[in-house]
């Protein structure tokens, strides 16, 4: 799931949650308001981290010399 997946699961569980007065004797719409919106965030966090330990930057191990700092003799 993507970080705009996330965002959507976030979204649609606050409507649920808050915007709706729906009542249904088997389903609390509520409360599937309030986990969307947990899973929405864990995926995001989880997200993050991923993209996190992507982005690290390694630094080289070899020395560059440029055709400039070369010396013939």
């Amino acid at each position: 799931m993507g970080l705009g997946g996330c965002i959507l699961l976030i979204g649609a569980g606050a409507i649920l949650a808050f915007a709706t007065d729906w009542e249904m004797d088997t389903v609390n719409v509520d409360l599937v308001g309030w986990i969307m919106m947990l899973v929405g965030l864990i995926g995001v966090f989880v997200y993050v981290s991923i993209a996190r330990r992507r982005r690290m930057v390694v630094p080289p191990t070899t020395t560059v010399v440029s055709e400039d700092e070369r010396r013939y003799p």
